[in-house]
C-alpha cells in the first residue's frame, strides 16, 4: 500500500452497459477528489463473462449481454488506436449516455459519444466486427485473473503489502454515488478489509435499483 504522499494506483476494469458499474466509477471520481489515487480505466465485458451461460440467463439480460458487445469493442478500438488515456473520457461519454440519459444502446449513441471524447466517429465500426475481441478478451481476463469468476463487473484492483502483488476485489456496489466525506470514508473502509488477510465478502439483498443523480 502506498503512504499518504504517494497516489494510490487503482485500475479499474468496467463493462460500459453495467449501470453499477457506473455508479462505482462515478465514486472513484468523487474518491479523486479528497483521497491521493490515480485511476487507470481497463475494458471488461460481461458478454464474455456470460457467454457460456446464456440459456440461464433471463430474456431481457440475454439481450443485454448482446448489446454490450459494440460499446466494449469500440472502447478497446480507440485504446488501440490513441491509448489508454482515451478510456475514462470515452467511458464518460457512453455511460452518461447509457445511464442518466436513458439513450437507445446503438450506433448512434456510440457515435455522439465518440464526437464528445474528440474521437473520430469512424470507430464506432468496430462494433460491429470481431477485430479487436482478441485485445478485449486479454483485458478481461487480466481483471478477472485477479479476482476469480464468481464476480461481474465492476474489479477494482489496488497495490497489495508486497510491490509485485496486487488486492483485487469485485465492488463495491453502491446507489446513490456517494459524495464527499461519504465516499472517502466509503473508500477508507473498502480499502481496510479489501488489504484484511483471508477477507472474502461482505453482502446484503439489494432492495433499490441504480438511481442516477
Amino acid at each position: 500500500m502506498s503512504d499518504s504522499l504517494t497516489p494510490t494506483a487503482v485500475d479499474f476494469w468496467f463493462d460500459a452497459l453495467c449501470p453499477w458499474t457506473w455508479l462505482t466509477s462515478r465514486w472513484m471520481f468523487e474518491v479523486q477528489k479528497t483521497r491521493p489515487v490515480q485511476i487507470t480505466w481497463h475494458v471488461m465485458s460481461l458478454a464474455i463473462l456470460n457467454e457460456r451461460r446464456l440459456d440461464q440467463l433471463p430474456p431481457a439480460n440475454r439481450e443485454l449481454m448482446g448489446q454490450a458487445w459494440a460499446p466494449a469493442r469500440v472502447l478497446i478500438a480507440a485504446q488501440e488506436a490513441f491509448g489508454p488515456s482515451v478510456l475514462g473520457p470515452l467511458y464518460t461519454a457512453l455511460g452518461t449516455r447509457y445511464h442518466p440519459q436513458g439513450l437507445p444502446k446503438n450506433r448512434g449513441t456510440i457515435e455522439a459519444a465518440l464526437r464528445e471524447a474528440g474521437l473520430p466517429e469512424h470507430l464506432a465500426e468496430a462494433g460491429d466486427t470481431d477485430t479487436y475481441d482478441a485485445v478485449l478478451r486479454r483485458s478481461h481476463q487480466e481483471g478477472i485473473t485477479l479476482v476469480g469468476q464468481e464476480v461481474g463487473s465492476p474489479i477494482i484492483a489496488i497495490p497489495g503489502p508486497d510491490s509485485d502483488d496486487r488486492i483485487a476485489f469485485f465492488g463495491p456496489v453502491v446507489t446513490p454515488t456517494p459524495t464527499g466525506e461519504q465516499a472517502a470514508r466509503l473508500w477508507d473502509g473498502t480499502l481496510a478489509v479489501a488489504s484484511t488477510p483471508g477477507f472474502y465478502e461482505i453482502k446484503r439483498t439489494r432492495t433499490v435499483g441504480p438511481i442516477f443523480d
